[in-house]
């Protein structure tokens, strides 16, 4: 009986202790504003001031702490990026490679990032896309929040607004809608995450994730994001593009040629179609960056402003034509090279500048780091908190992207490496291809290279875990 007593008052005295370091924590560590974006791609004046679809807000944001110019997602899809930056575990880790594949059946005891800042002592609460809505939600993970909105329904026009019936689902329609502003998608998911910012009290700690689905298809915006887009260049292409793919590359491309053939075939029905897609791309682009505008405003007005660590990123980006391609779903860069923004107080300087090829799984890492929790032994990523405070350290690690099982590219400062399944191979010399038009994985001339790249492929990859059908 004494010894249990003991053991009792032990525990008792561990737990107020635990508890006590947590209340000092909450004091001094960080609000979290953790923005994702989807499908937002790298022609953005963020990256590029030449390029034409303007971003002023995401600018605007890059200009109070680092920005990432060679940021990289983890799978160019939805649902494997989404789970490897939230769980810090890559495809080849988790099982996760398709937009079907079972998350939490292949990771059921991972705590997510929000998980960790819950037990750490914040509030987590959160709107919109963040985990893969696919499949009615199902993929929503209720034990990483203790307050979510989820993503409202797509409003959809009466009938398609494009003209184009035969060209694929009501998901591949683009044009002006809704006339309203606050009766899209995101105009309410960043409308409770205001709320949230002005009205949450400030007893705990806040990890605030908003998650905005444009620019998304259907590529619909309301009323002026259109507005001076009438002179937008199409996207450069090379009319042989693809002669010179390895068998890889084609295998794996044959699943969504059709979107590209498709466009194709509309644009010859209806001349001036294809310009209006992409046009209505940039406009969702815009929208997306009036809805960050409108986060920052509400930042800027409530008391968390200066304490408040600022996370935005994209989860993959996305091909309007280029290399003959349409979505994402590939592993060049146009489908993986995203934006990536980290404001973090106290550390980074504003406007600041880091040029390190890296991948999404460091967000898991580094987060914790910053704020003061127990960090996961277990991750795919390092934490970039050294970058954070030096962007011109010394970073030995390229990006890593995975895109079904055996399928992956690396990406260091002048270099795209591509290996498939099969074992074909792709390599594109950046500095003078930017565009990755001319493969050079057959010249003997660069084996060096490509031996240097492959040592960083993933050497055991688990098998896919089960997709969630329906």
């Amino acid at each position: 009986m004494r010894i249990s007593c003991f053991l009792i008052r032990v525990y008792l005295f561990g737990l107020l202790a635990s508890l006590s370091v947590a209340h000092l924590f909450s004091k001094s560590r960080p609000d979290v504003l953790f923005i994702v974006i989807d499908d937002l791609n790298n022609w953005i004046s963020l990256l590029d001031q030449d390029a034409p679809i303007a971003t002023p807000n995401l600018e605007r944001l890059a200009r109070r702490g680092m920005l990432f110019t060679r940021a990289y997602c983890a799978s160019a899809a939805c649902n494997p990026s989404r789970v490897a930056t939230l769980t810090g575990l890559r495809p080849s880790s988790s099982g996760v490679y398709g937009n079907r594949s079972d998350w939490r059946r292949a990771l059921p005891k991972r705590r997510t990032l929000m998980q960790h800042f819950k037990e750490g002592g914040y509030l987590v609460r959160g709107a919109g896309k963040i985990f893969h809505h696919h499949l009615g939600g199902a993929f929503h993970d209720k034990a990483s929040f203790d307050d979510f909105q989820p993503m409202a329904p797509q409003n959809m026009p009466p009938k398609k607004l494009n003209g184009a019936l035969r060209y694929g689902s009501r998901n591949t329609d683009w044009g002006v809608w809704p006339n309203k502003e606050s009766d899209t998608i995101d105009s309410q998911t960043v409308d409770y995450c205001i709320q949230t910012l002005l009205e949450t009290p400030k007893e705990q700690p806040l990890f605030l994730a908003c998650g905005i689905f444009k620019p998304h298809s259907p590529f619909f915006a309301p009323p002026g994001y259109q507005e001076g887009l009438s002179k937008m260049p199409l996207p450069e292409r090379k009319e042989d593009d693809w002669a010179d793919l390895p068998t890889g590359a084609k295998r794996l491309m044959a699943r969504t040629k059709w979107f590209w053939t498709g466009m194709q075939g509309v644009e010859r029905k209806s001349p001036g179609a294809y310009a209006e897609f992409v046009r209505a791309y940039a406009a969702c682009s815009r929208f997306a960056d009036a809805q960050v505008g409108r986060l920052l405003d509400a930042l800027d007005r409530s008391s968390r402003r200066d304490n408040t660590l600022i996370v935005l990123w994209s989860d993959h980006g996305f091909h309007l034509g280029e290399k003959d391609h349409i979505e994402k779903f590939a592993l060049w860069e146009k489908s993986n090279n995203i934006p990536f923004v980290l404001v973090a107080p106290g550390i980074t300087k504003a406007g600041g500048r880091c040029s390190a090829s890296l991948d999404l799984t460091v967000i898991y890492p580094t987060l914790l780091e910053l704020c003061g929790l127990p960090p996961e032994s277990k991750c795919s990523g390092r934490s970039i908190v050294p970058l954070l405070k030096n962007p011109q350290v010394q970073w030995d690690y390229p990006a890593v992207m995975t895109y079904g099982r055996g399928n992956h590219a690396v990406r260091t400062r002048d270099w795209r490496y591509i290996r498939y399944s099969d074992g074909s191979e792709e390599l594109y010399k950046h500095p003078e291809d930017p565009h990755e038009w001319y493969n050079l994985s057959g010249k003997l001339e660069y084996r060096s290279i490509i031996e240097a790249h492959r040592k960083w492929i993933p050497q055991n990859e688990v098998s896919p875990v089960q997709d969630l059908r329906r």
